[in-house]
């Protein structure tokens, strides 16, 4: 039936009706439709300001699947008591064989036990099912019959609750409507105007229909729009970070870099673990980099071999061109940053000749660069790693820089992030020393996390780039999925990136405002004490 006629069918019955009252499940059952049609038959007439609405809840017992079987075949017990011989008994395998459904034959045989209606005779020997009760009445039968007709009200309580513990009936919550006519009623519908169009206004029609009242509390619908991933929210507040520190963006726009700039120019020997094939991605197409400057290769070369210039004895060992020229995806953003550094060392140099060679005529303009960006490294993939993530880098170059200067520094970024309570623990890198891990109180786990790495650049590394003796650079890093997964409460980084991300999660999650601790280190302290 039309959504029309339905409404048309309801007012004339509602104007025929005695009382003035209409059920709208009444009024369902009895024209054979469904309820939630007629609810809205309701609430059109309600909109209209023809009908007045009220929801009525009733409760009502109503028959669960097996209920219904029952009904119709008998309980389960009282099936195994009828599939048994007047006289005489059968084997129990037998007796369950004669039930097809095997659930309803073992709750059937321990209920008919229970009640005394079967017994086991072992008189013969060999173990019978037999009648105990010759004559039995199926009271559950009986009872289901009555809630099937409707006369629910005459169990007791006891009895329902019985069934109910049997899963046989289930109580149903029921909302309908008692439906009046209003001041506006009328037999004949006509549907009101939504909108004034402006043919309306110019013929006048306008003073004669009638409109559909305007509900303007209620929201609109919200506009399909583009989302940003986690990632990308907590990235733009790292980068608004660094700037409000003075930092300047370098750019990361190239993944492939050569083995020359993301391991040479870095100090790190052509032996060292990480340049093989278990820790890193190497291109097979293109395979090399031809555009490596020359000059500076060569005191790389040095450098690596016997120390160059730098007071270093090197790594001497050989040091090859070809293992320099292999392509690789980069292994961290700490290759651009030698890229940056390179170019500032080349500035002064250029400076330096302008001026003669006479260094007190030029001034080194201290740099302070940051990144933020994918790196590869080839890791087994599980709950905490992936073959690529996202680095946060911060480098700072100025003259007579020392490891003061670097932990105040990572104190003051920290503590823009709301984090206070820091510790450093010295470590191991081929490209800084002094090199410190840094670790943060997670109030959480209730220990504390490495959340970092950081030290001054060797001079292996920034001498050969042409920077002053004088000159130190500063830098630090640390990953951008951690601290994401840690704010969103993931534990698992693939709920939080890859291919198994859910994208409900993506339009979910909230813009990531960073908290400060308002708990300082000697609080923590105390309260562990």
């Amino acid at each position: 039936m039309a959504a029309e006629d339905l409404i048309q069918l309801f007012v004339q019955k509602l104007s025929l009706s005695e009382t003035g009252l209409l059920n709208s499940i009444e009024f369902a059952t009895n024209n054979s439709l469904e309820h939630q049609k007629v609810v809205g038959a309701v609430k059109s007439l309600q909109s209209m300001n023809m009908v007045v609405a009220e929801q009525i809840e009733t409760k009502r017992l109503e028959l669960t699947g097996e209920g219904k079987q029952i009904v119709e075949n008998g309980s389960h017990e009282y099936r195994i008591w009828e599939a048994l011989p007047e006289t005489g008994g059968i084997e129990q395998p037998v007796l369950m064989k004669k039930i097809s459904d095997e659930n309803v034959a073992k709750l059937g045989f321990t209920k008919a036990m229970s009640n005394k209606w079967i017994a086991i005779d072992k008189s013969s020997g060999k173990p019978l099912v037999i009648r105990k009760a010759t004559t039995v009445v199926d009271e559950v039968r009986h009872v289901l019959q009555l809630v099937q007709d409707g006369s629910s009200n005459k169990l007791t309580d006891q009895k329902k609750q019985e069934l109910k513990k049997r899963k046989l009936i289930a109580e149903i919550n029921e909302k309908s409507y008692d439906v009046r006519k209003a001041e506006n009623f009328s037999t004949t519908i006509a549907k009101p105007e939504t909108d004034i169009s402006a043919e309306m206004i110019r013929d006048g029609s306008w003073k004669s229909k009638q409109f559909k009242d305007y509900n303007f509390n209620a929201k609109g619908i919200p506009p399909e729009c583009g989302h940003l991933h986690p990632l990308l929210k907590v990235r733009e507040q790292f980068r608004q970070i660094f700037f409000e520190l003075g930092f300047e963006e370098m750019p990361t726009n190239n993944y492939v870099e050569s083995s020359f700039w993301c391991f040479d120019a870095l100090f790190v020997p052509q032996k060292h673990p990480a340049r093989d094939m278990q820790d890193t991605f190497f291109l097979s197409e293109p395979a090399e980099c031809l555009t490596i400057p020359s000059e500076y290769m060569e005191r790389i070369k040095e450098t690596h071999v016997n120390g160059g210039s730098t007071g270093s004895t090197g790594y001497s060992m050989e040091w090859k061109e070809s293992e320099a020229k292999k392509n690789v995806l980069r292994t961290h953003t700490t290759a651009v940053s030698a890229r940056m550094l390179y170019k500032v060392g080349q500035e002064y140099q250029q400076q330096l000749i302008s001026a003669g060679g006479d260094k007190s005529k030029i001034e080194f303009k201290p740099v302070k660069f940051f990144s933020i960006d994918k790196v590869f490294r080839n890791e087994t993939l599980d709950a905490t790693h992936l073959a690529e993530f996202n680095q946060i880098e911060g480098v700072v170059a100025d003259q007579n820089l020392s490891l003061g200067h670097l932990m105040g520094l990572i104190k003051e970024f920290f503590a823009k992030l709301g984090i206070h309570d820091l510790r450093f623990k010295p470590t191991y890198n081929p490209y800084t020393e002094p090199s410190m891990e840094m670790y943060s109180w997670h109030s959480g786990l209730n220990k504390w996390v490495e959340i970092g790495n950081s030290g001054l650049f060797r001079p292996e590394m920034i001498r050969p780039m042409g920077l002053p003796e004088d000159v130190n650079v500063l830098g630090w890093g640390l990953s951008l999925e951690r601290p994401t997964m840690i704010k969103y409460g993931y534990d698992n980084i693939r709920d939080l990136v890859g291919h198994k991300v859910d994208l409900q999660m993506v339009y979910d999650s909230p813009c990531c405002i960073w908290e400060e601790r308002k708990q300082s280190y000697s609080k923590v302290q105390q309260s562990k004490a």
